[in-house]
């Protein structure tokens, strides 16, 4: 547990003590709302329903999303920076058992990319979506999922690569289709089949239709978000947790493996 403990806070700290890494992230989630909401909610104006919210609005969830899925994959590169600087191979050398090092990593990456999602969460007044206090906690219930999930999934890509550059690829080649298949663009409902298909097994199309359902519920019309949604909030959230076990589970074996 002290071992956990320790490369949580070491992560945490770092991150904290940068200030431009947390200026450039909560920049980032004002850039897409600004580029997606405000530049194409005139051009989409009129030619779809959206439940009675603005296009910004809508946009919103998606930009939640997005936000901690940068961060947590981009945090998940730590791993590739400890074992270029010898740091990871003290620490595997050391008597910490390897699970709990791995499980540092994550529990640091998620606590990282939920602070970053944290602080998008003010935008949702400026956005005429008046969130309860019940709201924001399912909100943060499944915001602290996906970041689990994407940082798992960060864990596994850095494990199997040696070199940061490598890792910045693979990353950014992962990163657009998982947004751009997540819904957080448009409703997920009467999607062509194959692309139906890449949608469901996308974690980030499970985890904007379930931001979305929170975070409109009584702002939309309840009508358009049953007949736009993927499953129910709980089914959602289960779907998240398998996709975390999927990834997690090799991540750890990797990490088990000696160098």
């Amino acid at each position: 547990m002290s071992a956990l403990y320790t490369i949580w806070l070491r992560d945490l700290t770092r991150f904290l003590r940068n200030r431009s890494r947390i200026f450039t992230s909560l920049a980032q989630p004002l850039l897409y709302l600004a580029i997606f909401g405000s530049g194409l909610s005139g051009l989409l104006s009129g030619t779809a329903p959206l439940g009675g919210v603005s296009f910004t609005a809508f946009v919103y969830p998606g930009v939640i999303g997005l936000t901690i899925m940068f961060t947590a994959l981009f945090t998940a590169i730590s791993v590739v920076y400890d074992r270029e600087f010898g740091f990871l191979k003290e620490v595997l050398v050391s008597p910490a058992p390897r699970l709990a090092v791995a499980l540092g990593k994550v529990a640091s990456g998620t606590t990282i990319a939920l602070l970053q999602g944290v602080l998008t969460l003010p935008l949702a007044w400026l956005l005429g979506l008046p969130l309860t206090l019940g709201q924001v906690a399912v909100l943060l219930g499944i915001m602290a999922v996906l970041a689990a999930v994407c940082t798992a999934l960060g864990l596994l890509v850095s494990t199997r690569l040696r070199g940061i550059e490598g890792y910045n690829v693979i990353i950014n080649f992962l990163m657009m289709p998982l947004f751009l298949l997540s819904g957080a663009l448009f409703p997920l409902a009467g999607l062509p089949v194959w692309m139906n298909i890449l949608v469901r097994v996308n974690p980030m199309a499970y985890a904007t239709d379930a931001l979305r359902q929170v975070a409109l519920a009584g702002a939309a019309e309840p009508g358009f978000l049953a007949a736009s949604r993927l499953h129910p909030v709980g089914v959602d959230v289960l779907v998240l947790v398998g996709f975390f076990v999927v990834f997690i589970v090799p991540a750890v074996r990797a990490f088990s493996k000696p160098e």
